[in-house]
């Protein structure tokens, strides 16, 4: 199995986004690979505890990546590429949700940020047992089996009168509007 600095060395040593920057960042500065990898990690770990705008920063680490490989999955014949950030982005939606009410309290303690980077990137880790796959399957779906028809329901019940009160605007626009055209043939 090896060391974990040997599988981090083959996991910097492979083809892909990480690997080839790192490889052209080493040929350039002569620095080994795995020294630009942990410096770079302890760079952004020190700047999500203390830099200004942290918080733009984890977003974008959020964001970007799985929002590039998102695109990449729609281009993709693949199903399986669809589900995979189909339920990184559900996840990352109720994490939003729920954030929304805890960061007021959460933020101020200084390794919050730190915590949410590792906690998003753990959600978009490309392994079977990422956070998005784990949070998916144990919380999330048996919610959702559990009260989704009384959701559809009042959906349903919400769509139809939304339908209902876009059907009266129009309908007394449309006789205001001929009150007005009426009104001005009088004159």
């Amino acid at each position: 199995m090896g060391t974990v600095q040997q599988r981090l060395q083959r996991f910097l040593q492979r083809p892909g986004p990480i690997g080839d920057l790192l490889g052209r960042l080493e040929a350039r500065t002569g620095i080994d690979r795995l020294y630009l990898a942990t410096g770079s990690v302890a760079f952004l770990g020190l700047y999500l505890m203390f830099g200004y705008g942290a918080s733009l920063l984890c977003n974008l680490i959020g964001f970007a990546y799985p929002a590039y490989s998102s695109i990449k999955a729609i281009e993709s014949s693949s199903k399986e590429d669809d589900t995979t950030w189909l339920t990184y982005w559900v996840v990352y939606g109720v994490f939003s949700i729920a954030e929304s009410f805890s960061d007021l309290f959460l933020y101020w303690f200084p390794f919050y940020y730190v915590g949410k980077c590792l906690f998003l990137v753990w959600c978009m880790a490309p392994v079977s047992w990422n956070g998005s796959q784990v949070l998916y399957q144990n919380l999330l779906r048996p919610c959702f089996l559990k009260h989704h028809q009384a959701v559809d329901k009042v959906l349903g019940s919400l769509g139809t009168k939304a339908l209902d009160a876009a059907s009266t605007v129009t309908r007394e626009a449309s006789r205001a509007a001929l009150n007005v055209v009426h009104e001005a043939k009088k004159d």
